[in-house]
């Protein structure tokens, strides 16, 4: 297959990318590099040293004879490009990871909330008006968020996108039909993750486009079997407040001696997922596309949940290292529970890497490998979700009275 790999330069569009063109389809990769222009704004690097989009697109022709292809378009901007580039080279399907994905990030300040709404609402609305505009009938594979479920707390497990429900009739009978779960934001990233979801149902249902919604948990690691294969292909590992994610963050400061910082009571459950069972994921999407006028297919793509003091204490014992407990920068229930279907994945021949079996070789082959490369100031998560909160928090840049903290 032909298949366009929108944000193809980022965290899971990279080793995706590598994965698709290793099993023979023909990835062509369409991104802005903003997430390389983020580095540089928050002044912070990939705790992995990355080269550039070409030069890790050269290596990867080198060492295997396949060619993965880059075009500079932004998508939430360029429409006529994206277009155009679309009706030359239709391609089978449409991977879009075109958006910024950090809830932190989203949250910093007013022109960062704008900035993630105007990219990653335009990035979608562009790509659906473009291939309905064409007539492309590509399966479009979008990557969503567990997000825009919220997170439960009354102890029923969260369906595979589509609620069922009944509803009252005015005659008094009742009548069943199955709805989108009801969308629950926690952030101005997640928000915007709900609002494609209503995107993919208008265009479905109007022109008939094929959408799959991927509504993924917290992705974990940085290996794959096609980034290991040469220093140059590694992954990113973004270890830093805004962007790293809680566990990766952990894995970071176990390997530096700094303290596991958990914020709020940790009670926080959330859904996980490895590096390597995410482009499984989409690829077993990728050979299951739902028929033309069919409603949008949804797949949870996690494997497994844990709260937040779980982990660190996991890691704890694992590492040697203390746990600290901080104010919680979000608006967020402080303790939360989460039961997540996953069965179509599973159903699908999906045979998960669990969290026990991997933890410890990251820590040991990524975080103390590369530590030499952290900016200590960076670790903290500092991005408040209101005024109110961010008056409450005390920053401590240089981690000092975190490193008294067991």
């Amino acid at each position: 297959m032909k298949i366009a790999v929108m944000g193809g330069d980022g965290f899971i569009g990279w080793p995706t990318s590598l994965h698709l063109s290793d099993a023979g389809h023909d990835v062509h990769i369409l991104d802005n590099l903003s997430r390389r222009w983020i580095d540089t704004e928050l002044g912070v690097q990939s705790l992995t040293p990355m080269d550039s989009i070409q030069e890790r697109t050269r290596i990867w022709h080198a060492e295997t004879g396949r060619r993965i292809h880059f075009n500079l378009i932004d998508l939430a901007k360029d429409y006529e490009l994206l277009k155009n580039w679309l009706s030359e080279h239709r391609p089978d399907a449409v991977i879009h990871f075109a958006e910024q994905r950090a809830a932190p990030y989203s949250m910093k300040s007013d022109r960062h909330k704008n900035y993630t709404v105007n990219n990653n609402v335009s990035a979608t609305h562009n790509l659906l008006n473009a291939l309905t505009e064409l007539n492309l009938d590509a399966h479009l594979i979008h990557l969503g968020t567990m997000g825009v479920y919220g997170y439960s707390t009354v102890g029923a497990a969260i369906p595979e996108g589509y609620l069922p429900v009944g509803i009252e009739t005015s005659g008094g009978e009742t009548v069943n039909q199955e709805i989108l779960y009801p969308s629950n934001p926690g952030s101005i990233y997640h928000m915007t993750k709900c609002l494609d979801q209503l995107l993919f149902q208008f265009y479905a249902k109007n022109d008939g486009l094929r959408v799959t919604d991927l509504h993924q948990g917290i992705v974990w690691g940085t290996h794959t079997e096609q980034t290991r294969s040469h220093a140059q292909l590694i992954n990113r590992f973004d270890y830093d407040g805004d962007y790293g994610t809680v566990l990766n963050r952990f894995l970071i400061q176990a390997a530096i001696g700094y303290p596991l910082t958990v914020h709020g009571t940790g009670g926080q459950t959330r859904a996980f997922i490895h590096i390597q069972d995410s482009v499984r994921c989409i690829e077993l999407a990728l050979k299951n596309p739902p028929a033309r006028g069919a409603r949008v297919e949804i797949f949870n793509q996690m494997t497994e949940t844990h709260r937040v003091r779980d982990l660190a204490e996991m890691i704890a014992r694992m590492s040697g290292a203390n746990i600290a407990w901080l104010p919680n920068p979000r608006k967020e229930a402080a303790e939360n529970e989460l039961i997540v279907r996953n069965e179509k994945f599973r159903d699908l021949g999906l045979d998960p890497i669990t969290l026990e079996a991997g933890l410890l070789g990251e820590i040991v082959d990524v975080a103390k490998k590369f530590a030499y490369r952290v900016d200590r100031a960076r670790v903290p998560a500092v991005s408040a979700w209101t005024k109110d909160i961010a008056a409450t928090i005390n920053h401590d840049p240089e981690g000092k009275r975190l490193k008294s903290v067991s």
